[in-house]
Order: C-alpha cells, then structure tokens, then sequence
C-alpha cells in the first residue's frame, strides 16, 4: 500500500516518518515576533502525529527573520550576504529555544540540526545526516532543521527550505512531506488570476506542471516560490516520497491538509534506489554531456552513457563530478558522476569505443557515465 490521498498522511501504516516544512511567514509575524500561538497548535499536531505512532522531523525556517529583529537589521536581515549571516547566528538560538520550549510542554525533545548544501552533496556526510536522523528518531526525539545560514554562501547553499525539507525526507527515508507556506496548493495560473484552479493531485512532474508556477514567496519574507515547491516535489518523488504544499495561513493546517483535503498532493511515478536518488537530488553540477537521440533511447533502455553519442561537453569538470545529462534542445534529462574529466570528454566525444584506447594512450573505461552511477529525472 501507498500513499494515494491526503487522508493517508494520517495513517501510520502508510507513512510512518513525516516531514513538515514551516516557512518564514508562518513562525515569524511582520515585526519579527514569532507566532507563538499559532506554533502552539501546530505543536499540537506534531504531539498528536507521534502519539498516534508516526515519527515527525520539522524543517524550519525563521532563523533570518528572528535575529534580524534582535540586531535591529533593516530588510529583514537580507539586505546583504553578512547580515543574513549575522542574523542567522543570533536567530538560531531563539529559534531552537522557541522549538525546544513548545515541544517541552507535551513532553517531547527537540534536537537541533543545521546543514549546508555542502553537507548532502557529499556522500559520506549524507550517510553521517542519515545515521544521526535514525538515531534521533528512534530515541523518541523531534529533529529540527534548517540550513546553516551563518556559513553558507550563495554559491553553496541550498536557498530555500523547500528542497531541503525534500532532501531531508530522502536522507530520513521519510514517506512524506508537507510544506506549510503561505499558499494552500499548485493552481493551473497565479493564484490571484480569477478563475484559478487548484490541482488536487499531481503524478510526475512535467514542463506543463512547471509552467502552472508563480515565482516568487508572496510574503517576501521567504526566499521560496512555486518553483522551488516543484523542485522539492520532483527530488522527493525520486525516492519514492510523497509531497504536500499545504497553507500554514490557518490555525491546525495539519487537519486543513489531511482531514479537510484542502492541499496539492505529489505523488511519486517510481522509486530509484538510496544511491540514485542521492544523486537526482544533488544540485550542484560541474558541467554537462549533450547527447543524440541513440544515446537518449539506450539510456532509457538502461544503458551508460557510451561517448559515441555525446554530441557536446561543456563546462570543467574532473573524473568523479556529477555532470548533467541534457538533450539537443538543452533539457534536462538526467544526472551521473562522469569517468573521465572534461578535456579527456572532449577528446573521446562522438568516436567509437574502439577508437578510445589510440585516443587517450590508455585503456579506457566502459563508458562515460555508468549506467550504475546515473539517473534519469
């Protein structure tokens, strides 16, 4: 059995570790206050999920958005790299003890975990999340999660707490997610346009899905739009995960979504192992392998990636960088670790395998991407 309605979000049986995403906008009011009564009955359903046998992690946003507020920043701590930084290091504190502090009153422990990009891209440190995660969960504990702001960079970093909750679930082996933000679902249009639509139920997410997205946080306090919902939707559904976009702009949103129906549920088209999901969730890439139409059909058959059919390498990569896989028109079509680096990619693009060793100088290797070390989104 799986996951088919909003309903089964309830049911121990069928999703049994839960993530639930608090954006910005919900913990923390416009003057930087948080939300405590709000919290309160939010906490109160997490209580609830645990007492009715499901293990619950939460993804929480807010820690810019508090310590901005104690520092007295201006825009919202965001106005600069160094203040969302400054402000992510006091805020974290007040956000641990606000989680800590709710949860104590129905007798639960809060763990704190902050992560980086850096820290789920790397395998080891990944597996390292995952050990903790299981542990924490098994020992009765509620983890609470959000990205390291005070270390990352905009060019490492996750950016938004959508794909990170999405990230967390797989690391988890979490059966679903639900992202509470300031919308109530995926619309056909703009929420705002009249005559939109919510869509109940999504499986597999195409261009035509994407394009449904409005781009930004209607807040402006978050740093997520539709988009990265959709993005976290499709990284989850790798790893054979539910997703939810829910609105958090009620009191109980848990019943709102799950009782009430009132929510986009995303489900997974297939589940690909531990390994390749890790991989088609990685968002870091050091180049791409544009290849033909023979290439595109081999690897649906379940083949490498052979450097006959490349028919253009681009950007610097070494041997071992995830590299994206992209069709002629530029579309995305997977993601693997490459066996060669990009000049030698370069050198071997369009020849036959017979060809590599007089090429190179050297015996190759059997492909270029393993289709062991590949995934197609």
């Amino acid at each position: 059995m799986t996951i088919a309605r909003l309903a089964d979000l309830a049911d121990p049986a069928l999703a049994p570790r839960l993530v639930v995403k608090v954006g910005s906008s919900l913990l923390v009011d416009k003057q930087g206050q948080p939300r405590r009564a709000w919290l309160q009955g939010l906490v109160a359903e997490l209580a609830a999920a645990r007492a009715r046998g499901q293990q619950v992690i939460v993804v929480s946003s807010g820690a810019i958005a508090l310590g901005s507020r104690r520092l007295g920043m201006k825009g919202g701590g965001r106005a600069s790299l160094a203040d969302a930084q400054a402000a992510a290091a006091v805020g974290q504190i007040a956000l641990a003890g606000l989680w800590a502090d709710l949860l104590g009153a129905h007798d639960l422990a809060a763990a704190q975990i902050l992560l980086t990009l850096e820290d789920l891209e790397n395998r080891p440190t990944y597996l390292n999340a995952t050990a903790t995660l299981g542990r924490l969960l098994d020992a009765g504990a509620v983890p609470i999660i959000n990205e390291n702001d005070s270390v990352a960079t905009q060019e490492i970093r996750f950016g938004d707490n959508d794909r990170l909750a999405a990230r967390v679930a797989q690391a988890a082996g979490a059966s679903a997610v639900i992202l509470l933000s300031d919308v109530d679902g995926l619309y056909d249009r703009n929420p705002r346009d009249p005559g939109a639509i919510r869509i109940e139920t999504v499986q597999g997410i195409t261009p035509e899905v994407y394009a449904m997205a409005d781009g930004g946080s209607a807040s402006g306090m978050g740093s997520g739009g539709m988009t990265s919902k959709l993005q976290a939707a499709e990284m989850a559904g790798l790893a054979g995960i539910a997703l939810t976009i829910g609105s958090g702009l009620v009191d109980a949103p848990l019943a709102r979504v799950i009782d009430r129906g009132v929510g986009t549920l995303f489900l997974p088209v297939r589940k690909a192992g531990a390994m390749k999901a890790w991989l088609g969730g990685r968002l870091r890439l050091k180049g791409s392998l544009v290849i033909d139409d023979g290439a595109e059909q081999a690897l649906a058959r379940g083949g490498s990636l052979l450097a006959a059919g490349i028919t253009a390498v681009e950007g610097d990569f070494a041997r071992g960088d995830l590299v994206a896989i992209r069709r002629k028109d530029g579309a995305l079509l997977g993601k693997g670790l490459a066996e060669y680096d990009a000049p030698a990619c370069h050198q071997l693009q369009g020849r036959p395998t017979s060809e590599h060793q007089a090429i190179l100088g050297y015996a190759p290797r059997s492909a270029v991407v393993h289709r062991d070390q590949l995934v197609l989104l």
